[in-house]
């Protein structure tokens, strides 16, 4: 019997397209896994991989494309290695790598069919998103948090994209993200109190006989390298209440994984790698502290050496705590005496702390206060295998529908466990007019770098053959770099401004009548003839003018008709300029700052402009992706 003939009675016709299709999987992680067995069983003809990460031992109890002697390598290549047992007709590529590196550019992306989004961060969704609509090929974007789940599906033009919604500020934290590449305090927040304090007083992950379930003599350096890890951390354990206890916790954690982590060079070439710590060198100077005094400081940001001293010596607190455990339990029997976190247990509290912001200091991340911290550590949720599973079929079953060009049938769908269904779908929204990423014109912009300045771009392409006034802004992806009152970048090449190939640079037209939409730039880089302008647009652009949006009348106390104290601000009167930290996709609209002196008062009586930041101290972090 045919190995494809249940799938071919299934699908009937779509089959034939199905087979012939070349599919892009962003994230091998928990949906990621289930995702990519389902493409390869239903017998999608070229599936790409694309993931950064390495395999922890955490990730096993619901990535099961990965095993025990996968451990710490690749996600992407191990999948396809695996993946490709359940059928051996599909092609499978796999990349591990950054999907923001520039090799996966708009043309890469414009190569496939359909795209698969599994990814675990903002960030990354958002330029996932922003590319998909670039390269104008479909997206199906999917995301698990506990026993909830949600499926949409993108198409340009059609519905809305991923930046439509405004998005909270996130509070699930993968993994991956945790042990290898942190980038907020939460992450060396959460490595601290369930990776670090665990490994020492609980049930350590790693132990040597793990690591001799494979004897596959290409992976033998990297099994033994493994087997050396586990040893050295057997050795720590066993010599706690000794003199160097506390040394050769530090030099593992904080010198020793941090070399290891930075000789992986393709995982920093996008980002700043860390700088391990030196023990002797903070020591020598920590020895005037009084660890105990800077403990009842909770409100205080300590400084290197006063976490350093609180390391120490908290940890030399909770080790003569489990020891008296252990006596106790000598003539017990089998299970080990453990310590677990409480964040009411100052002992326990004082180590995560110190231990979160030393890691914060090695990345080059703002340290906080043990007060703080101690507001931060929350509920800690796994991720369920279930609801992946659940997540990832719907992810395809939704793709069927892409793929017969049937978009009237594709649905939102949602998994919740508390309601009274658990599945349950609303129709495709059409996309926002206000939107900043699908809201747009997008082109191409190519630039010959060693001539083209930011002068040839708004002289020569945005005045003289777009038709531009003088009022409009141009950001990049770290910030502003045009406005009519910012004119001490023209002179400057696209390099001196931080803006090279593959990036964004949106304009966004600040005149009071007939705006036009946000015009989004992709920056192409080409030498070009001397006898042609530095920089050029592919083509003819004629960029639409944004939709005009009638204000409503007030009603019951609320102002444009809206409720629940929320402002209310059209399209084309809400103008903030970004600052230079701030994402361009979080970036509605830009402000226009007029040469001519404005009357604040009024403009301050006419909107109430209110900001809100989203709180971190009642949120859940979840680990896992």
């Amino acid at each position: 019997m045919a190995r494809d003939r249940y799938v071919k009675q299934s699908l009937g016709s779509l089959y034939s397209r199905i087979k012939q299709s070349r599919v892009l999987l962003v994230g091998a992680g928990g949906i990621g896994c289930e995702l990519l067995k389902n493409l390869v069983l239903t017998g999608f003809g070229q599936v790409h991989v694309v993931d950064l990460d390495t395999i922890d031992l955490s990730n096993l109890n619901r990535q099961f494309l990965f095993r025990h002697e996968h451990i710490k390598k690749s996600k992407a290549l191990v999948a396809k290695e695996s993946a490709a047992k359940f059928n051996p007709y599909v092609q499978l590529e796999a990349h591990h790598a950054n999907i923001k590196d520039s090799q996966f550019n708009i043309e890469w992306f414009q190569s496939f069919n359909i795209v698969f989004n599994a990814l675990d961060n903002l960030d990354a969704r958002r330029h996932v998103n922003k590319m998909c609509l670039a390269a104008d090929v479909p997206m199906i974007e999917s995301g698990t948090t506990g026993f909830n789940g949600q499926v949409q599906v993108i198409v340009k033009g059609k519905t809305e994209c991923y930046d439509c919604n405004a998005k909270e500020t996130p509070k699930t934290f993968p993994v991956c993200t945790i042990r290898s590449t942190p980038s907020q305090p939460i992450h060396c927040i959460v490595w601290a109190k369930s990776y670090l304090f665990t490994e020492i007083f609980g049930t350590s992950e790693e132990e040597p006989q793990e690591f001799d379930h494979s004897e596959d003599s290409d992976n033998a350096k990297e099994i033994e390298s493994l087997r050396q890890e586990s040893q050295a951390l057997k050795n720590i354990r066993e010599s706690m209440g000794s003199d160097d206890f506390a040394r050769k916790v530090f030099e593992k954690v904080f010198k020793d994984d941090i070399d290891r982590l930075r000789s992986m060079e393709d995982m920093w070439k996008s980002r700043t790698p860390p700088t391990a710590l030196n023990f002797d060198d903070i020591n020598k100077n920590a020895s005037h502290i009084d660890a105990s005094a800077i403990c009842q400081n909770d409100q205080k940001t300590w400084t290197k050496i006063e976490n350093f001293s609180v390391f120490c010596d908290s940890l030399k607190r909770l080790s003569f705590r489990l020891q008296q455990l252990q006596k106790q339990d000598a003539s017990a029997a089998a299970i080990s005496p453990e310590l677990t976190f409480d964040k009411d247990d100052e002992d326990a509290l004082d180590f995560v702390a110190a231990s979160a912001n030393l890691r914060s200091i090695v990345f080059g991340i703002e340290t906080r206060s043990k007060f703080d911290i101690k507001q931060m550590a929350g509920n800690i949720i796994p991720a369920i295998a279930t609801t992946n599973a659940m997540t990832a079929s719907l992810c395809v079953l939704q793709a069927f529908k892409v793929m017969r060009a049937d978009l009237s049938k594709a649905r939102m769908v949602f998994l919740e466990r508390s309601g009274a269904r658990v599945i349950n779908s609303d129709t495709l929204k059409p996309p926002r007019p206000s939107c900043s990423v699908c809201g747009v014109m997008s082109s191409r912009l190519i630039i010959d770098p060693e001539r083209a300045t930011l002068n040839n771009l708004v002289e020569d392409v945005l005045k003289k053959q777009l038709g531009y006034g003088d009022e409009f802004s141009i950001n990049s992806e770290a910030g502003t770099v045009y406005d009519p009152d910012l004119g001490e970048n023209l002179s400057k090449k696209f390099a001196d401004i931080g803006v090279k190939a593959e990036n964004f640079l949106t304009v966004i037209d600040d005149e009071d009548e007939n705006p036009r939409v946000n015009l989004s730039l992709s920056i192409s880089e080409k030498a070009l003839p001397a006898d042609l302008d530095p920089v050029q647009l592919p083509g003819t652009l004629e960029i639409p003018r944004k939709p005009k949006i009638e204000a409503t009348s007030a009603t019951n106390g609320t102002v444009n008709g809206d409720v629940n104290g929320s402002i209310g601000t059209s399209p084309t009167t809400m103008k903030r300029k970004r600052s230079v930290g701030q994402p361009e996709a979080e970036m509605q609209q830009s402000p226009k700052r007029s040469k001519l002196q404005r009357n604040v008062k009024a403009e301050a009586a006419q909107s109430d402009d209110a900001v809100i930041a989203d709180g971190w101290d009642e949120g859940t972090i979840v680990i896992g992706d």
